[in-house]
């Protein structure tokens, strides 16, 4: 969910107002008085881009919203109720929806984000009931709206209620293999409990379900995540043998799985065999080799895959350069910063997120400070979690005063009080008594 709206040119100094207004305790009406005095024209685009920009910050997002006027815009309104379903602001939500109804609006793409926000909150009766509630707004109980149903669910780890769901309706919704499909990914993909999808998989025949090449795809992929390499090329011999024609994402879990069982030669066969089965290898193929050679520690190896990768005028992505910052030393780690940097990939915040806790956990918290000082100059700000991160870790080293300093910084960038960390501070101001005053700052109220 997001808006392809053009990025609009006074869209930056839009929402610094935005934000002003949005934590101003001046009523409502003077808020939308000064919008309307600022000299900004209320169109569609600087909408659009206005509230996606700021999807993180619900009530700005909403203080736009109600600017424009954009209640007749279905396209803008879904938008709206995506952020506030994100932000588990549902009566607001509904509220536009509403609207939306009695301006004879559609408002199917609407109940579906609904029914996709409450099981990203784990509220998995809430979901199941907004599509129950789909018929007040007389939009059809399809079978396109039951599939996007299961599939939220799932996506959002509701596998269990999902499955109940999809056969406690199976006279109004005929079980079909692609229903169990999508509960197989929920259990093969999003969970990787293996139990659950051999139990789905042994179940589907006593429903005269037939697994299809998808129902194939999931289950390999689940034994390539464990690490069960004899089943993964057992389903995959038994797929080909029933006509089923392999597709690159089977292909690349028996890469995944070999290189993990120490079977790198046998996983570059495979991939010989894509191409000669016509299937051109993608950047996941490799990076299906490079993260587990990187978390068995054999840099070597992947660094050669990753010039494999080159050689076949593929890009790293992401998750090529997460592998090797998970586990290379300072110099390494520096290194492949500067890759990212080079190849528009960043580093972003999950980068540095990855490369504090390393250290960190490596009792390196003097290569953890130089790294904060290089997510400065990458001009990746800091998160509330970047910044726990290092304190929890820097207090795990016994580095007080750093950790103190960090801590410090936190509070006043806005993020909450950890009453477990003030404790923390506090205590080893108490133990170490006459030292306190050396080794940790004076404990003060927020």
């Amino acid at each position: 969910m997001q808006c392809h709206s053009p990025p609009h040119p006074s869209l930056p100094q839009f929402l610094q107002l935005l934000k002003r207004v949005s934590h101003s305790s001046s009523p409502a009406s003077e808020s939308i008085t000064l919008l309307d005095d600022s000299g900004f024209q209320a169109n569609r685009d600087l909408i659009c881009s206005a509230i996606w920009a700021l999807r993180e910050e619900w009530k700005a997002a909403f203080v736009a919203f109600n600017w424009g006027n954009c209640y007749d815009d279905e396209k803008v309104c879904n938008l709206m109720i995506w952020v506030l379903g994100t932000h588990a602001k549902f009566s607001t939500a509904w509220s536009i929806i509403g609207d939306m109804h009695r301006s004879s609006i559609s408002t199917r793409q609407a109940m579906l984000i609904m029914i996709d926000r409450y099981a990203a909150a784990n509220n998995a009766t809430k979901a199941i009931q907004t599509f129950n509630f789909m018929e007040k707004f007389r939009l059809a109980l399809d079978q396109e709206a039951f599939y996007a149903l299961l599939t939220s669910l799932c996506k959002h780890e509701n596998v269990e209620e999902a499955e109940e769901f999809m056969l406690a309706n199976k006279k109004l919704f005929p079980l079909e293999t692609e229903g169990f499909n999508i509960i197989l990914n929920g259990w093969c993909n999003i969970t990787t409990d293996i139990f659950e999808a051999k139990r789905v998989w042994r179940e589907m025949p006593k429903y005269c379900i037939t697994s299809d090449a998808t129902s194939y795809s999931h289950m390999i992929s689940c034994f390539s995540k464990i690490g069960n390499l004899f089943d993964s090329l057992r389903l995959y011999d038994e797929m080909k043998r029933r006509g089923w024609i392999p597709t690159i994402e089977v292909y690349n879990s028996l890469v995944y799985v070999l290189t993990r069982e120490n079977c790198l030669k046998e996983a570059i066969k495979v991939v010989d065999k894509m191409k000669e089965e016509g299937l051109q290898p993608d950047s996941t193929t490799f990076n299906s080799m490079i993260r587990p050679l990187c978390e068995a520690g054999k840099l070597a190896e992947a660094r050669i895959i990753l010039n494999t990768l080159l050689e076949e005028n593929l890009s790293p992505t992401t998750e090529t350069y997460h592998a090797f910052l998970e586990v290379t030393d300072y110099q390494g780690t520096l290194e492949f910063l500067s890759k990212m940097k080079g190849s528009g990939l960043g580093p972003n915040e999950d980068s540095f997120l990855i490369i504090l806790a390393k250290f960190l956990k490596l009792k390196q918290h003097a290569n953890a400070v130089k790294i904060w000082m290089e997510m400065k100059k990458c001009d990746v700000v800091p998160s509330c979690m970047h910044f726990k991160t290092m304190v929890e870790g820097l207090v795990a080293c016994r580095w007080f005063i750093k950790a103190r300093d960090f801590y410090e910084e936190m509070i006043s960038n806005g993020c909450s009080e950890d009453p477990k960390l003030k404790m923390i501070f506090q205590k080893e101001l108490v133990d170490s008594g006459g030292k306190g005053k050396q080794n940790v700052k004076k404990v003060t109220s927020y």
